[in-house]
């Protein structure tokens, strides 16, 4: 039985890099490298909303990707992945399984996969929504709860994730409490998507037996979550987010231009690109799932970063981040990402208690070290 889950799984993985129709947009967003928007006022919050219910399926980096199952090939299939920012169809706030298996089975309105940008390099759209998702869902906890002693608690993935709030006594305004825990909300969201490629790493898998090593620190990651974290901020502050009908229907607005703004390229141009970086980024004639599918890597974990780009685009690449304080306050006083051990964390490097953000650039730069001498054993 097991056998059958895994090929209907492996199926379905397959199936939601195919093309949907999409819808097309209005509005401009503005992408400056650092950000100090406020909310204007305080708009109306959801008092609670069920947390994302895992990760969208991203496809691997390439195009036309050939597949094997259990190391046999899968003749006359080839995974596309490209998609234009004129075609991305609807946002689904991702709160049920069902909504995952019908962006599986190709019957989502959303449409997923990797495009190239002048500014920003590939950017995955997957990535993209789960971290807007994710800070939608941590704005209306912490807004709820900002100052006090509170937790909260997500599935595991590898380790035990938790967001801990803390107890503080300043009396904060109102307006102020607002842009802060839009912040905060982006920031962790962040920094769940950086954990989520280092489990990855260490063998963390959504479908228990598929490895997910050829995802981990993939070099367009964490760039398309810290977009996504940025677009989310926006649309809070500007009060997009009074419920999940709204939010999603203003994601659905901003992505294409957000990605216009940052010079999106056109279907045949992404092929392109891929193509200028055959052998150097990724190798095409190496099939899904095989880790080294993926020559480059992004081992990068913090939140003001640049984008990777091809040799022959760095010098167009736009810096992101996101703020670690607001006003007199500093973020790091109010919440913190902690992540506990579990028996399928062995494999990590050693830690006392748990681990923390301030964790990550190690944990990135040991794996990085590991995977280069695995590639080079190949």
């Amino acid at each position: 039985m097991k056998f059958f889950i895994k090929i209907f799984s492996l199926c379905l993985f397959l199936i939601s890099c195919k093309e949907n129709t999409a819808t097309s947009i209005t509005i401009e967003p503005v992408l400056t490298t650092e950000t100090h928007e406020e909310a204007q006022r305080v708009w109306p919050v959801m008092q609670s909303i069920a947390p994302p219910q895992g990760l969208r399926p991203c496809c691997a980096f390439g195009y036309n990707l050939k597949v094997k199952l259990w190391q046999i090939p899968i003749p006359f299939y080839q995974i596309d992945n490209i998609v234009e920012a004129n075609k991305l169809g609807e946002h689904h706030y991702n709160d049920s399984f069902w909504a995952i298996l019908t962006v599986l089975s190709g019957l989502s309105k959303e449409k997923l996969g990797l495009i190239y940008t002048e500014k920003g390099g590939f950017i995955d759209i997957a990535h993209v929504k789960d971290t807007a998702d994710y800070t939608l869902y941590l704005f209306t906890e912490i807004f709820a709860h900002l100052g006090e002693n509170y937790q909260i608690q997500l599935d595991d993935e590898l380790a035990a994730r938790k967001i801990q709030l803390f107890a503080v006594n300043p009396s904060i305004p109102y307006i102020e409490r607002y842009t802060l825990s839009a912040y905060l909300a982006a920031e962790l969201a962040f920094e769940l998507a950086a954990w989520h490629e280092i489990a990855q790493s260490y063998g963390y898998e959504s479908v228990p037996g598929i490895s997910e090593g050829i995802s981990a620190f993939s070099p367009e990651d964490l760039y398309s979550n810290l977009l996504g974290a940025r677009l989310a901020l926006t649309l809070i502050l500007q009060g997009q987010a009074s419920s999940v009908t709204q939010f999603s229907v203003a994601m659905a607005k901003t992505l294409p231009l957000a990605l216009k703004e940052l010079g999106a390229y056109a279907k045949n141009e992404t092929k392109q690109m891929f193509d200028q970086i055959d052998n150097l980024w990724w190798n095409s004639k190496m099939q899904v799932p095989e880790k080294f599918l993926v020559l480059k890597r992004d081992y990068e974990t913090s939140s003001t970063r640049m984008p990777v780009m091809p040799p022959k685009n760095i010098q167009h690449g736009h810096k992101l981040s996101l703020p670690q304080n607001y006003k007199h306050y500093k973020l790091s006083q109010f919440a913190q990402l902690q992540l506990w051990p579990t028996k399928y964390s062995t494999a990590l490097p050693a830690k006392n208690g748990y681990w923390t953000r301030e964790d990550f650039p190690q944990i990135a730069k040991f794996t990085e070290i590991r995977d280069n001498l695995e590639l080079n054993q190949q």
